[in-house]
């Protein structure tokens, strides 16, 4: 084995050691690549996704935590590498503002965008 191999193993033996001791029950769960984990290529799709509707209106659904859902129309402005912008029309004073998300924020849906197209909706993911 190599020494990190051999490093790793001494410690999850010394943490099955200390659970056993005290009764507490460890599950393991061996994950190995390719296991429905999200990748380069799977934001990068999302983003491709996400570049044909540029210039579209969408309704926007965001997460906010504590039970507090934001939805908002707007304007699917840009797409960058890592985020992509949303210009919304502003409720109070008419004044327009844009917010940003990232692809992973779509991949763990906590950002829902919907695309509204001839009526009709598509739900980009």
């Amino acid at each position: 084995m190599t020494k990190l191999i051999q490093i790793l193993y001494n410690n999850l033996f010394n943490y099955l050691t200390i659970a056993l001791k005290y009764d507490i029950i460890i599950i393991i769960s061996m994950v190995k690549e390719g296991d429905s984990l999200a990748n380069q290529s799977t934001l990068d799709e999302i983003r491709k996704n996400i570049e044909e509707y540029i210039g579209q209106e969408v309704t926007l659904r965001a997460n906010k935590g504590r039970r507090k859902i934001m939805v908002r129309k707007g304007v699917l402005e840009n797409t960058y590498p890592s985020v992509f912008i949303v210009k919304i029309n502003g409720d109070y004073d008419n004044a327009a503002r844009r917010v940003s998300y990232s692809y992973s924020d779509i991949l763990t849906e906590t950002v829902e965008i919907t695309i509204n197209q001839n009526n009709e909706q598509i739900r980009v993911s």
